[in-house]
Parts: structure tokens; sequence; C-alpha cells
């Protein structure tokens, strides 16, 4: 439904993502493979939509970056499937980065049961989104994803980080949201219509997915998680993983495969800390101190410890 249709049943529609698709409108009549299309082609248009919100995503990193080097967090905010989202995204940064628990939080309208079972109505509650965030300070980041634009849940949660000087930024596939305004960073996507009517869980759910993935990974980089473009403070606790711990030193070094498992031994399984050995040359406890003294950062960490010509090894 168009913005005309709308006025001219009476119906209030807010947001492009509550529109009719004039693009889709056969969807229920067109062969399997066609209807898959449509879709598809819808989907082509996120990509475009986000990289047009990159500016302002780079300002929340950098604002993120800075506040969690002096001791504060960030927390997502989401009802439904935006909510969900936030959750496997802040969940998956503890073994990917080994990242400590608490410095990104994800709140989800319902809590943990709604996970697996959708909880649609605990998103009218503006009062349990204030709760959720109730001791978020001024060093806080706070992230509300509303593909609406209105979810009350969320505008709680940033009413409240408001009020408590955290910095604030929204995320929605909404340009006339009525939350714009009230926080520091406006993520706009603006994917329009959905290809199915009003199921944001299509191209708004993949925008937020694409912008969260984003935040986070340039997050980490920002706060000297991976070296290069290699994930090196990963956590091993499978045999595929400490697989590949040794994969990634090896193009991190060039070492032979038997080399690097020998570093990694020596490391007790720390890639940052074979790493450093290797790229310092240099001992087991001389690299976990360096690493220390440079708060993880592996390029901080090797500097004072050599001198040595870049080698064909570096990136």
């Amino acid at each position: 439904m168009t913005r005309a249709e709308s006025a001219r049943w009476g119906v209030a529609v807010d947001s492009p993502t509550e529109e009719r698709n004039p693009r889709t409108v056969d969807l229920d009549v067109v062969d399997t493979l066609e209807l898959l299309g449509l879709i598809n082609a819808e989907d082509q248009l996120v990509p475009g939509a986000v990289a047009a919100t990159l500016p302002a995503l780079a300002r929340l990193v950098d604002g993120a970056a800075e506040r969690v080097r002096a001791g504060g967090a960030v927390h997502y905010v989401g009802a439904g499937t935006s909510g969900r989202i936030a959750v496997v995204d802040a969940a998956e940064l503890l073994p990917t980065f080994r990242l400590e628990e608490g410095v990104v939080t994800a709140h989800l309208a319902g809590g943990p049961p709604a996970i697996i079972r959708a909880a649609e109505n605990v998103e009218d509650d503006t009062t349990a989104g204030r709760r959720d965030l109730g001791e978020v300070g001024e060093h806080d980041v706070v992230i509300g994803l509303a593909a609406s634009g209105r979810t009350p849940y969320v505008a709680g949660a940033l009413a409240h980080a408001s009020e408590q000087g955290a910095f604030t930024a929204l995320i929605t596939s909404n340009p006339r949201s009525r939350l714009l305004g009230s926080v520091d960073v406006e993520i706009v996507v603006d994917t329009g219509p959905e290809a199915l009517t009003g199921s944001t869980r299509m191209k708004s759910a993949t925008a937020q997915k694409l912008v969260l993935h984003s935040f986070s990974t340039a997050l980490m980089v920002r706060l000297g998680r991976t070296w290069s473009n290699l994930m090196v403070s990963m956590v091993a606790t499978n045999q595929k993983l400490r697989a590949r711990t040794v994969t990634i030193l090896h193009q991190a070094t060039g070492l032979d495969r038997a080399t690097c498992e020998s570093l990694l031994e020596q490391a007790d399984g720390d890639l940052k800390v074979a790493l450093v050995m290797s790229l310092a040359d240099t001992d087991t406890s001389s690299a976990r101190a360096a690493l220390d003294s440079a708060g993880g950062v592996v390029r901080a960490a090797v500097q004072p410890l050599t001198t040595r010509t870049p080698s064909r090894r570096d990136p």
C-alpha cells in the first residue's frame, strides 16, 4: 500500500517498510523460480542502501571505540527479528575476538525466551526498555534497532540512555521515524517496501545484519583485536578452530605448519603470543609482556621489540 492508497483507505502508513511493493504484486501467481527471482531482486537493493549510511556508521564506530577504550560498553536494543539479530552479533564476538563478557551486550524485548519463540507483544513495553538499560551510563553506547523506527521498547531504552548521557544511535529502515532527532547518530537504511508487505524479517533485517556485523567488526579492528585482516584474537575451543589458528599463523608469517604448531604449543595456544614471537623473533615471556604493555595490540607489541626491516611476510 502506497502512502496515497493509505490516505484513501484511512490507514496510517508511516514507514516505507509497511507500504505495498508495486514490483511484487504478482508474488502469489508466478511460478516458484520467478517468485524467488522477485525476492532476490529486492534483496539486491540492500547493499546500496547500506552503503549510503557508511559515513554515519563510521561516526558510530569511532565513538564506540573511544568509549570502550575508556571502560564503557556497547548495548544493542531490539525487539523481534531486530533483537534476535542483535543477540547473534553480540554472542559471536566472544569466541571470534576473545572479547570479554559485557563489552557488547544485546537486549531483546522479552528476554531469552523470545529468541526461539515470538513474543511480539513485549515490544510495546516502553518501561521494559528503560528497565533493561537501567545501569547504562555516560561512558556507554546504546544502539537501538527498529526497522519501523517506532518500537516502544527501543524508544524507552534510547530515552533512558540519553537521560543518562550515553552515546546513542538508531538503526532503522524508516526515514520518517519519530525517533530520529533524539539520538546522536542516525543510521537510516532506506530499503523501501518489502517483497512481502510489512515483513521486515526480509530486506530490513538483512540491512540490520549488514550494518551490525560491519559495525562490530570495524569496532574490533579499531580495538586491536585483529592483525592485518586476520582473526588473531579468536578462541580455539574445538578441533576446527585449533586448525584455523595454525592456518592463520602460517598466513601471517609464511612459516611452515609444523613450525606454526610448535610456536602455538610454546604459547599455550595463544595465537597473538605466537605471532609476536615470530614477528619479533622473541621468546614466550617477552611476547606476553609486550602484548600486556600494548593492550593486546600485536602491531604495538612488536614495535618496541624489533627494528628489523619489514619482510615480504608483512602485509
